[in-house]
């Protein structure tokens, strides 16, 4: 299940910056490709250290990284939601998301000209956020137009779908996004097929100067503070800086480089690590000789299910999941020696999958 990620944002705060940074994140290891789906969707490899020391371990035909699908999403300006800009051009690609990476502008730079001629990025924000909850009202509003008779029958799912839809249009009337309101299992699973652009979890990206990159800035400061209540991630990167990073040419000096800002590591793994974190998604690895493998998984996922994500003939016929925890694995450096220890275990259906977890699946079909 790879992850979709949309990138939205004005003109001229480092969307497309970002992007390009995403599509040379290869850079970081020869092992984690990028390629080009169309010109402004890209499917990058997730970088994750748990994978290459298991490489070492088993010393695999092939090591396969889990991916993460980036998605440009243009046209989004003031207006975009009655057609300005490229106008109704991004909304397919949007709602196809998993979640939505708000690029916003926190630097300051006479030479790169903001399309509102201030730096002002809590404007910006509700700028996108009103054109995003005014695409969501005019579909809830034909939901609703297209509800109203069939109500009447007196179909009680359709009585509960129907006064969600209320809730949501007073939400969006007021000016605030679907994420703000608080849903029950079953009516998440309701909101969820109505395919609602502010429903979806966000994470902005507050694009800073090299001066900021660590520590942020008053600009940072006053979106933390704009988006304290929303249920959303607040990430620090220096686009320009990453692009920086970028064109070294050797793994030693983009590390070397990091170092001297004080970065523990690129902001594109950080953004890709957040993302996983924003989502509730967990990786679990295949380990053999043919193949090391990362596979992603919703957090809370049964065996039976994780199975099914690798065919649904093994969730359908599955029998039992070998498991070892992957720390287990790295200390006694192999699957006799984790049996040895007593580490090694055989669970059944209702056993859930936790992240790490280097797992086998027996199945029958």
């Amino acid at each position: 299940m790879a992850l979709k990620c949309g990138i939205v944002g004005l003109p001229n705060v480092g969307k497309s910056t970002l992007f390009n940074c995403l599509s040379n994140a290869k850079a970081q290891s020869a092992n984690y490709p990028f390629c080009t789906i169309e010109p402004n969707i890209g499917t990058i490899s997730v970088p994750d250290e748990r994978l290459e020391k298991l490489e070492k371990l088993v010393n695999p035909e092939r090591v396969m990284p889990t991916t993460m699908e980036i998605v440009d999403i243009a046209g989004l300006v003031k207006g975009a939601s009655k057609g300005e800009g490229l106008g109704n051009q991004f909304l397919a690609n949007i709602r196809e998301t998993d979640a939505i990476i708000h690029v916003l502008r926190c630097f300051e730079d006479d030479n790169i000209i903001h399309v509102d001629g201030s730096v002002d990025p809590v404007r910006d924000k509700e700028v996108i956020d009103i054109e995003l909850q005014l695409k969501d009202l005019e579909s809830i509003d034909k939901k609703l137009s297209t509800m109203t008779r069939a109500v009447k029958s007196g179909d009680k799912d359709l009585i509960k779908e129907y006064e969600i839809a209320q809730k949501i249009k007073t939400t969006l009337e007021s000016g605030e996004s679907i994420r703000s309101m608080e849903f029950d299992e079953k009516e998440q699973a309701i909101v969820q097929g109505m395919q609602l652009i502010t429903s979806k979890p966000v994470m902005y990206l507050c694009n800073v100067d090299e001066s900021s990159v660590k520590d942020g800035n008053a600009h940072v400061d006053a979106v933390k503070n704009a988006v304290k209540d929303e249920n959303a991630e607040v990430l620090i990167v220096g686009a320009a800086i990453e692009a920086d990073i970028m064109e070294l040419e050797t793994y030693e000096e983009r590390q070397m480089f990091q170092e001297e800002l004080g970065l523990e590591e690129a902001g594109v793994n950080r953004l890709i690590r957040t993302a996983y974190s924003l989502l509730k998604l967990d990786t679990y690895f295949t380990a053999g000789v043919k193949e090391v493998r990362a596979w992603t998984i919703q957090t809370g996922m049964t065996a039976p299910q994780a199975a099914g994500v690798i065919h649904t003939d093994f969730e359908k016929g599955f029998i039992r999941a070998e498991v070892m925890k992957y720390d287990d694995f790295i200390e006694f450096g192999s699957e006799a020696a984790v049996k040895e220890a007593g580490k090694f275990r055989v669970e059944g259906k209702e056993y859930i999958v936790e992240d790490g977890d280097v797992m086998h699946f027996r199945f029958n079909v």
